[in-house]
């Protein structure tokens, strides 16, 4: 036999209470309450969808960010790996430089065959390094005529010239090299000195503020 489940009667007396006061409070409700909850459930939802794309935008710029960021720093591993070995190489170039000019001009207008094509090879061998270097991004500078970079060149000594800019390279004495945007190695350089100073050009802004400024006739 089955045996029924007694439930207690102030229990079944609380659940009916509670059922009757339900359906009483949803009674009560006008179609203005009823809009106004689905009103203010609308706006709940709309800020919460607000907020979550919100954080999915931050989140796509912060990975795009990273993603720029690796590929900067991949870029930069790879372009400044050989620093050390480039300048070790340039050492090489700087022996054969010297190799050449310890041979003036008429030991090499009075050379042999054998040591004319020593020089030529030597000569050649310095070219070949030179553009080998440029093609993994190192490129050599002579900046005779230039103004003075601190950030690029070495200055071993002053030349009194009251006909040049002061400022100004006018001798190399050994060739600068440059790893992309970076120095590898500052050229050495001599300076001038006692000339004009050099003036940087005005900018159109400055102009047009200097034609501003002058009195009119």
């Amino acid at each position: 036999m089955n045996e029924e489940i007694e439930i207690p009667e102030d229990e079944l007396l609380a659940a009916a209470d509670d059922a009757a006061r339900d359906l009483a409070d949803e009674e009560e409700r006008t179609p203005e309450d009823v809009i106004e909850a689905l009103v203010e459930e609308n706006q709940a939802l709309i800020a919460e969808k607000d907020a979550l794309k919100d954080q999915v935008l931050r989140i796509a710029a912060d990975m795009e960010n990273l993603r720029r960021r690796t590929g900067r720093d991949v870029a930069d591993a790879r372009q400044f790996a050989i620093t050390n070995f480039a300048r070790d190489i340039l050492t090489i170039g700087d022996n054969l430089d010297r190799a050449l000019s310890s041979i003036s001009e008429d030991q090499r207008t009075e050379a042999d065959a054998e040591l004319a094509a020593l020089l030529e090879g030597v000569d050649m061998t310095g070219r070949e390094m030179v553009r080998v270097l440029a093609k993994h991004g190192v490129t050599k500078e002579e900046p005779e005529g230039e103004k003075f970079d601190p950030n690029r060149h070495q200055a071993m000594f002053e030349v009194p010239n009251p006909d040049v800019p002061s400022g100004t390279v006018v001798q190399v004495m050994q060739a600068g090299y440059m790893l992309g945007e970076r120095p590898l190695r500052p050229a050495m350089v001599g300076v001038a000195r006692g000339g004009p100073k050099i003036v940087a050009d005005a900018s159109p802004a400055e102009d047009t503020q200097d034609d501003a400024s002058e009195p009119t006739q």
